[in-house]
């Protein structure tokens, strides 16, 4: 028998740490979960404001593929009908995401598959781009130069804080491009938003476990670590080891709030400015999610800017210099026998909430194996 007070010590209480709990205590597991902020859910958090469920990090659309996933998260609360349908507005043309004929339409006046993709072979035939080198060449080989101007090039470069140029050829390639009139922004099969917010689905998981908030690990990493046999961490790796490697790059973001004495601001729950005059990347409006109805609206104003210390991390920036680091920490991750490494800042990669999901599901299943094993 182990003499700690705890099996695990969860450090984070996003998607990763809350499904981490939630399993190994259906295991029979004792869990003790801290944060140090002042709620549970990380990211996924909503705040209530005007009867509206404020998305406070950013807007956060559940979609997915695997069946099982889904059916997971709808455990704990109920999901309404939200298709993604962003807009962008290009200094007041407004056109259609992901790019589809509607886009093409509003661009061009071109009104079948076959004239969009002449007119895209027509504006890149003379710039000869086989092998993009960078994210500027790949999205021009994507969709050709008015669309890359007017819906890309400036949005990108306020999102990562650099020249498009300057940008990897990969991050583009996950953004769809449709020959058909579809303005949902995913393909998966299961997408919507959870009924009275996030909260519902991390109340669900966390249910029963010991939580404490406003804790922070490492104002308290002695203590806390003599508490349980077992750690999951889910905060930044370089942190964790001290930064001796050096400290891993992110883009953070910065969310201005506001209330409005109106039912109805923009229309459309995300709204994308891609001009490079206005400040901010996109305005969210958050009742739209949930196809609110109330008098007043809450909006979201969301503006790039680099990580620091300080200030929160949300984007891995993927680079050379980024990844040597990062390999570091994990193969000095992979050393360690009673610490198990979970969630987008613990791996240094970005997440969709599915895959956050997924994975917390995948070594949780592994640990308590291997606790079982030994006979714990």
């Amino acid at each position: 028998m182990t003499s700690f007070n705890y099996d695990y010590l969860i450090v984070g209480s996003g998607l990763f740490g809350a499904v981490f709990a939630h399993e190994a205590t259906k295991a029979g597991k004792k869990c003790l979960v801290i944060d140090k902020r002042k709620h549970a859910g990380g990211n996924v958090y909503c705040k209530e404001m005007e009867g509206i469920n404020v998305h406070w990090y950013g807007a956060h659309i559940f979609h997915t593929n695997d069946k099982e996933i889904w059916d997971y998260v709808n455990q704990f609360a109920d999901f309404n009908r939200y298709t993604n349908s962003p807009v962008a507005n290009y200094n007041g043309e407004l056109y259609n995401l992901p790019f589809n004929m509607n886009t093409f339409y509003k661009l061009w006046g071109t009104k079948t598959p076959a004239e969009a993709k002449q007119k895209i072979a027509e504006q890149i035939v003379d710039l000869h781009i086989t092998e993009p080198k960078n994210l500027e060449e790949q999205a021009l080989k994507l969709v050709g130069t008015d669309i890359y101007e007017k819906l890309i090039k400036y949005y990108t470069e306020k999102q990562w804080g650099r020249k498009a140029t300057e940008l990897p050829a990969f991050i583009i390639k996950r953004l769809p491009v449709r020959f058909t009139y579809d303005n949902n922004y995913f393909n998966d099969k299961y997408q919507g938003i959870p009924v009275g917010g996030y909260n519902k689905i991390i109340e669900g998981l966390l249910e029963g476990i010991e939580i404490r908030l406003d804790t922070d690990f490492f104002a308290n990493r002695e203590e806390l670590s003599l508490l349980a046999d077992k750690i999951v961490f889910t905060g930044k790796i370089d942190e964790y080891y001290n930064y001796q490697f050096g400290e891993l790059e992110y883009r953070s973001l910065k969310f201005e709030v506001e209330t409005l004495e109106e039912e109805n601001y923009q229309g459309n729950a995300v709204i994308n400015y891609t001009d490079p005059e206005t400040p901010y990347t996109r305005i969210i409006e958050h009742k739209h999610f949930e196809f609110g109805t109330q008098p007043k609206t809450v909006i979201t104003k969301e503006y790039s800017l680099q990580a620091s210390k300080g200030v929160e991390p949300y984007y891995p920036i993927n680079d050379e210099k980024n990844t040597a680091i990062i390999k570091k920490y994990q193969d000095l991750a992979k050393t360690e026998t009673n610490v198990i490494f979970g969630g987008r800042l613990a791996e240094y990669r970005y997440y969709d909430m599915h895959q956050v999901i997924g994975s917390a599901l995948a070594k949780a299943k592994w640990s308590l194996k291997m606790l079982n094993f030994n006979g714990l």
